[in-house]
């Protein structure tokens, strides 16, 4: 079995090649994809080349967490049936490249319990499910609730969004370039410098930026936390006295868990959360090094998605 695939080939090339898959067992199931996502931190930094090392990364690999698509082929012990509509939040089923994320092909190999059922009018918005589980998980990660969020990309508009569907006021969300401040739903979008001086029991960061620390700190009540949620390529440190001053804590929100997946199902079965306005550009597999680019350097594409739906 052979499928379509993006590869980074090594740092700053990619391709759009045709891969060999390892032959499914019984607790696996096949997935034409339908959809996936392009992370614009974690995949830019492997496309970058400047991903930390970590165990099993190399290239060539393929990229990926963000794919749904419907089972075609399901094992007796898989969980699954044919024709599910499915998340995947990674695979590793290629014989000759790493499955680093590895959910970005046409067609995957995976064990069913690894696959998320998924029962989407919009199937384009379950590739959106990791991300929103990431920010479920960010917005449990402080004992208080966020009144602050740092960046209006598609995860901090998913943290604002989560913070109120769990009952919480609306936070405050600060956003620096002009073209990232609309769309906000419920809350108010505004630049650091319009803020005054509000103080926050609790504040997350979705910026990614490594500079954001000691501001984030300067607006932090006395034994205020401070929640790093997004993925940071840089060295991070800040300022010690003003910290101390605050007995700040400082808190890093990792990788969601399936608890974060299915508390995310429920809040938007039940109509508290949507994921919807948030995917800004469509792209097919043949466009990927274009579309690659767009989702790493245009501040006006909040989440790209690849079509797989024509795709072998």
């Amino acid at each position: 079995m052979r499928s379509s695939a993006i590869v980074f080939e090594k740092p700053g090339i990619l391709a759009v090649r045709r891969l060999a898959l390892r032959a499914p067992e019984a607790s696996d199931v096949v997935v034409e994809s339908c959809f996936s996502g392009v992370s614009s931190g974690t995949e830019k930094l492997l496309y970058d080349g400047t991903m930390p090392a970590f165990p099993g990364m190399r290239y060539p690999l393929v990229p990926g967490y963000e794919t749904v698509g419907t089972v075609v082929e399901a094992g007796p012990d898989s969980g699954r049936s044919v024709g599910d509509q499915v998340f995947v939040p990674g695979a590793n089923c290629y014989e000759d490249a790493a499955g680093l994320f590895g959910a970005s092909a046409a067609r995957l190999v995976v064990p069913g319990a690894r696959t998320v059922k998924t029962q989407f009018e919009h199937a384009e918005e379950a590739a959106l499910l990791a991300l929103a589980a990431t920010a479920h998980h960010a917005v449990c990660r402080s004992a208080h609730p966020a009144t602050l969020v740092i960046g209006h990309g598609v995860l901090g508009r998913l943290i604002a969004r989560i913070v109120m569907a769990t009952g919480h006021s609306a936070p405050t969300v600060w956003e620096t370039r002009l073209a990232r401040r609309d769309g906000a739903t419920g809350y108010v979008v505004e630049t650091p410098e319009a803020a005054g001086d509000q103080r926050h029991d609790a504040i997350i960061d979705a910026s990614g930026d490594p500079s954001v620390v000691d501001k984030a700190i300067a607006r932090l009540n006395r034994r205020g936390e401070l929640v790093l949620a997004g993925f940071y390529g840089e060295r991070l440190d800040f300022a010690f006295p003003a910290a101390f001053m605050k007995e700040a804590s400082i808190a890093i929100s990792a990788e969601f868990t399936p608890a974060d997946v299915q508390a995310v199902l429920a809040l938007v079965d039940s109509g508290r959360l949507s994921l919807g306005g948030l995917i800004t550009h469509h792209s097919d597999p043949s466009n990927a090094a274009s579309a690659y680019r767009t989702a790493f350097k245009d501040p006006d594409c909040l989440k790209m998605i690849i079509d797989w739906r024509n795709a072998a």
